[in-house]
């Protein structure tokens, strides 16, 4: 089973930028589909971006155009570039790895966007 580790979160002012990492060891990243969630306070866990293992990607509504999530499957690691962040952004962001309806989690990373 995969093993992954975030990193790369903080506290930024809005319209700055962040680059999540999301590191896997235990088993070859390439071949899951990894996604990118997030959670705020009071809130459920949302997807925010997917890609799958050939480098399709898909991103919600409230963040295209603002985020984008790669994959570098010789360093075994996901990323997730945000730029132009908002408060609203404000959440603990979660990696996600599936490979055949099974999934495994990051203990995620605190992104908080304020001025």
């Amino acid at each position: 089973q995969v093993q992954l580790v975030e990193s790369g979160g903080g506290l930024v002012q809005p319209g700055g930028s962040l680059r999540l990492s999301c590191a896997a060891s235990g088993s070859i990243l390439s071949i899951y589909n990894m996604g990118w969630y997030r959670q705020a306070p009071g809130k459920q866990r949302e997807l925010v971006a997917h890609i799958t293992s050939w480098g399709s990607t898909y991103y919600v509504p409230s963040v295209k155009g603002r985020f984008t999530i790669s994959r570098d499957d010789a360093k075994n690691t996901v990323y997730l570039q945000m730029n132009s962040l908002k408060p609203e952004d404000t959440a603990v962001y979660y990696c996600n790895a599936v490979r055949n309806g099974v999934g495994s989690w990051g203990q995620g990373t605190q992104v908080t966007v304020s001025s």
